[in-house]
């Protein structure tokens, strides 16, 4: 049946991919919303879920660069994350988060495939302790693996994303928390320059 249901997607989607955007280039920007959730990993305080979402806004700041598989361009992002929930063995904390730092590496498009690695880092500020018995402010390091599906006017963002959550000592103790979580964000690139 999950077999089926995927196969029946794809075949509903290829219309919307058939003509795909140009992807990231050098002058563009990349506006997106976005959407994810996990679970804790070891490393860190167990038995912990999140959900996130918010909005993201990109600068493709370079053309490509490197040999072979490596090729791609430079981005730099931001991220506002006005929905961040932590399910806690004791409560469940509501949060908000800002991403100053989102440094990604869109590598050279396969047909209407982008794939990217990125690193983000920020600040999240939570109702209640983060993890239960630390603090209210915490700080955010993030790494992910994804993809752009890119659309003739839209692009489908699927990524696979590392995140660690500490207080970074200003609270004692400081145990963290790290997850594994999956990302889907609707978004597209923009104002590309002439060539």
């Amino acid at each position: 049946m999950p077999l089926c249901l995927l196969l029946l997607i794809l075949i509903l989607l290829t219309p919307v991919f058939a003509l795909a955007q140009t992807g990231p280039e050098k002058g563009s920007n990349e506006v997106q919303v976005w959407a994810g959730g996990g679970h804790s990993v070891s490393g860190g305080r167990g038995n912990t879920g999140v959900f996130n979402a918010g909005l993201r806004y990109g600068w493709v700041l370079t053309g490509p660069h490197l040999p072979s598989f490596l090729r791609g361009r430079f981005e730099y992002a931001v991220d506002a994350v006005p929905v961040f929930l932590v399910f806690q063995p004791a409560n469940t904390a509501y949060g908000v988060g800002f991403d100053p730092l989102g440094l990604k590496w869109n590598f050279q498009r396969h047909g209407c495939i982008s794939p990217y690695l990125e690193l983000t880092g920020g600040v999240l500020f939570t109702d209640h302790n983060v993890p239960t018995g630390t603090n209210t402010v915490n700080f955010m390091d993030q790494a992910a693996l994804g993809m752009h599906i890119l659309g003739a006017k839209r692009n489908i963002s699927l990524e696979l994303r590392y995140m660690h959550i500490s207080n970074a000592g200003l609270a004692t103790p400081n145990p963290g928390i790290n997850t594994v979580q999956v990302r889907l964000g609707v978004g597209r690139f923009f104002g590309r320059t002439k060539r």
